[in-house]
């Protein structure tokens, strides 16, 4: 029998669905607009998402120290979805490549603001044997604003014949609903413990409380993360194998439907066997989605691999939020996800800023293919350390 889980953890999986629908529906259409519309190359893409990730991963060391030191989460999560909210308006009206880089920057701003607040506001509310299921949970349900995103996006491609201007200002609707959900249904765990004044988080004293064992962990995950570069890869590898544009956002469809029914019960299964156990499985089956986009000649592959990328998040995703959780002392839970997310945000721009090079220079199927043996070398140094 599943725990209960407090009205908090569906607010913030309701929160995380509107945002992320919004956000999907911008990222579905977005690799065709700057491609085709604005005359950009892959690398640029690469370039563009990378940055836009990194940035919200080292805005999240930040927050999520704040958090800490305030020792309060909601509202600084809040304020981060409003970001994001905001950014909406300036994907219809960028004219070029730098416009939408600021768009981008300013979104993921937003979410480097929330993130580590946010998870670890579900640490807070849940116990420590079901904070697995927990987050599997959570991110399920910002996994279906994943699907729900990029199937609007399709059908308003369709609607307005390709015109990707009117389908970016419906962006704008769930990200405005999100923060409503955020600022009314979301409550601030409460504490028996005395509220009592914390040096600020980012000190070396501080840091090193987190211990040995964490930080070891977080130098292999960056190695385990490089080859899990922007998913908008996945959309231009469709359309190079011949998908018509309009239908290339499908390949994110599968991948997050895949993942939605998955990711809750991974967690489960990860409070029961163990973390690394379920992150091994998930990146070994990374490798097998980045052969599958690699030997793609047409459009099957690329659905093969599309969908077991979605098997990978769902063992991967929601457990390295638990895994983090289970490592940092409940002063520093903040701090810990900011560290962990600025790791994975430096090794995911590497990654893309890679990809889009050697998609250039070596061609989609030679990209995907080091990619993979760049994936298998990682896997086992974490598989490795681990163990040591």
């Amino acid at each position: 029998m599943r725990p209960k889980l407090p009205r908090t953890i569906w607010m913030l999986g309701l929160t995380s669905l509107l945002m992320d629908g919004s956000s999907e529906i911008v990222h579905a259409v977005l690799p065709l607009l700057l491609v085709n519309g604005l005359g950009a190359s892959v690398f640029l893409v690469g370039i563009i998402d990378g940055l836009a990730e990194a940035t919200a991963s080292v805005t999240k060391i930040f927050s999520g120290a704040l958090s800490d030191h305030w020792q309060s989460r909601k509202w600084i999560a809040a304020f981060g979805y409003g970001l994001s909210a905001c950014s909406k308006a300036l994907f219809p009206i960028a004219a070029t490549p730098l416009a939408v880089f600021f768009g981008r920057f300013a979104d993921r701003l937003g979410k480097g603001i929330r993130g580590a607040p946010r998870d670890a506001l579900v640490a807070d509310w849940v116990a420590p044997e079901h904070r697995g299921y927990a987050y599997g949970v959570r991110q399920a349900m910002d996994n279906m604003g994943a699907v729900i995103g990029p199937l609007l996006a399709i059908l308003l491609l369709q609607l307005y014949a390709g015109d990707v201007t009117p389908v970016l200002w419906w962006a704008v609707v769930p990200a405005v609903l999100s923060v409503s959900v955020m600022m009314i249904g979301v409550q601030e765990a409460q504490s028996d413990a005395p509220r009592v004044a914390r040096p600020f988080p980012l000190k070396a004293s501080e840091l090193r409380q987190l211990g040995r064992p964490f930080w070891l962990a977080m130098g292999f995950l960056f190695i385990l993360l490089l080859p899990r570069f922007s998913e908008a890869f996945q959309i231009l590898r469709a359309q190079d194998v011949g998908v018509p544009a309009a239908w290339a956002p499908m390949a994110l469809v599968v991948m997050n439907l895949v993942s939605v029914p998955l990711t809750p019960l991974a967690g489960s299964w990860s409070d029961r066997v163990g973390r690394n156990k379920v992150i091994g499985l998930g990146f070994l089956l990374l490798i097998a989605s980045h052969v599958a986009m690699a030997l793609a000649t047409g459009p099957m592959l690329v659905w093969i691999g599309a969908g077991i990328w979605g098997v990978h998040l769902a063992l991967t995703q929601g457990i390295f939020s638990a895994l983090v959780a289970d490592h940092a002392p409940a002063h520093l839970r903040g701090t810990a996800f900011g560290v962990f997310n600025l790791a994975a945000g430096i090794a995911i721009f590497v990654g893309s800023a890679a990809m889009g090079f050697a998609w250039d220079q070596l061609g989609a199927g030679t990209a995907f293919a080091l990619a993979a043996a760049v994936n298998a070398l990682g896997l086992v140094l974490f598989l490795l350390s681990r163990r040591a």
